[in-house]
């Protein structure tokens, strides 16, 4: 069985979204082993200047780089990524099977994003769109295009 870990920075603040994240990881679960790792965001002042955006995405990766399994496939969540349809989401868990990974790991930053040496380190970087989205909604959004990728793999009618 696939091990998808989901590796984000930040906590949610609204239940309404944690319920629905908590819903997909639940659904994934029949497909996939499926696991949640939350990394505590850098402390930043109401209005960070670059240098302290950067030191805090620093920060950030240090912690996000102890979990990044060498022998997994690394995916960075980033607006600079590119974007794919969900059936070309969902090739990317089974080429990741064919090519002899047990383990999917996907990467979300803070509202700042991700550092430079944490995208380096991912095998592909991702984008949902070209749109800016809170950072909590977009584990939900995460979270429901792996349910649709397990749902396609597995010849289900989920995905229209």
């Amino acid at each position: 069985m696939l091990n998808i870990t989901v590796l984000h920075v930040g906590e949610f603040k609204e239940k309404y979204l944690k319920d629905a994240y908590s819903e997909y990881l639940k659904r994934i679960s029949a497909y996939a082993n499926v696991e949640d790792i939350n990394i505590k965001e850098a402390f930043l002042s109401s209005a960070p200047s670059e240098s302290e955006i950067q030191k805090a995405l620093s920060l950030e990766a240090k912690e996000i780089s102890k979990y990044l399994d060498t022998k997994a496939k690394k995916i960075a969540l980033c607006v600079e990524g590119k974007g794919v349809s969900s059936e070309e989401f969902a090739d990317i868990f089974s080429l990741a099977a064919l090519e002899g990974k047990s383990k999917v790991i996907l990467v979300i930053g803070s509202s700042y994003g991700l550092s430079e040496d944490i995208k380096k380190a991912c095998d592909i970087r991702l984008s949902f769109s070209k749109m800016t989205f809170p950072h909590q909604l977009m584990r939900v959004m995460l979270s429901e295009q792996i349910y649709r990728a397990m749902t396609i793999n597995a010849g289900k009618n989920y995905h229209k």
